[in-house]
C-alpha cells in the first residue's frame, strides 16, 4: 500500500519503514471495520461525503458493491449515499467561500493589487452565467469538486447550490443502481 522509498540516513528509513507498518495496518483495519454488514449504510455515507471533497477516490465502486450484497436496501443506500456526497459537496462550497474571504483580507493588505488575469476573468464569469444550476454537474468526477469550491468562491447563494448539486448526485446514484438492477436481472 504505501511505500517511502527517499531515506536520508539509516534512521530515518527504520522510522519510515516503522510508519509504513503502522500506517497499513490501521487501514487495513479501518477497511475490516467499515466491510461489517452493521455498519454499512454510514460507511456508504462516509465514502461519499469524503469522496465528493478534494480527495482523489470515487464513492461508486463502495455503493455498487453495498447495493449488490444488500439489494433490500437499494433505495435507503441511494438516499444515504446522496446524502453524504451532497454534504461533501457543501463542505467543499464552504472552503471556496472561506478561501474567497481569506485572500480579500490579504489581498487588501497588500499595496501593490495586480490587476486579475485574463483566465480568472472567464472562469467567474462562466460560473456567473451558469449560477447555482451549474451544480447540477457537480456530480463529473474530474471537475465536480472545483464546480463546488468555485460556486463558494464566487458566492453564490447557498440552498440554491445545496439543491442543485443534490439532485445531480441522487440522479447519478439512481442511474448507477438503474445499471446495476438491469445488469444483475440479465446475468
Amino acid at each position: 500500500m504505501l511505500q517511502c522509498r527517499n531515506y536520508h540516513t539509516p534512521r530515518l528509513k527504520s522510522s519510515y519503514l516503522l510508519l509504513e507498518v503502522v500506517l497499513n495496518e490501521l487501514l487495513r483495519e479501518l477497511l475490516t471495520w467499515l466491510s461489517l454488514p452493521e455498519v454499512g449504510l454510514p460507511t456508504l455515507f462516509v465514502v461519499g461525503l469524503l469522496a465528493a471533497t478534494i480527495l482523489p477516490f470515487g464513492s461508486e465502486p463502495v455503493f455498487l458493491a453495498y447495493v449488490a450484497s444488500v439489494p433490500s436496501l437499494l433505495w435507503p443506500a441511494v438516499m444515504v449515499a446522496t446524502a453524504g456526497n451532497t454534504l461533501g459537496g457543501v463542505v467543499s462550497y464552504w472552503m471556496g467561500a472561506s478561501a474567497h474571504g481569506a485572500y480579500g483580507r490579504w489581498r487588501a493588505g497588500r499595496q501593490a493589487v495586480g490587476s486579475p488575469t485574463p483566465a480568472e476573468h472567464r472562469a467567474q464569469r462562466w460560473i456567473r452565467r451558469l449560477g447555482p444550476a451549474g451544480l447540477f454537474f457537480a456530480w463529473l468526477p474530474v471537475i465536480g469538486d472545483p464546480l463546488c469550491l468555485v460556486a463558494g468562491w464566487s458566492r453564490l447563494s447557498f440552498w440554491p447550490c445545496v439543491a442543485w448539486m443534490a439532485l445531480g448526485k441522487f440522479l447519478r446514484y439512481a442511474a448507477i443502481s438503474w445499471l446495476l438492477t438491469l445488469a444483475l436481472a440479465s446475468s
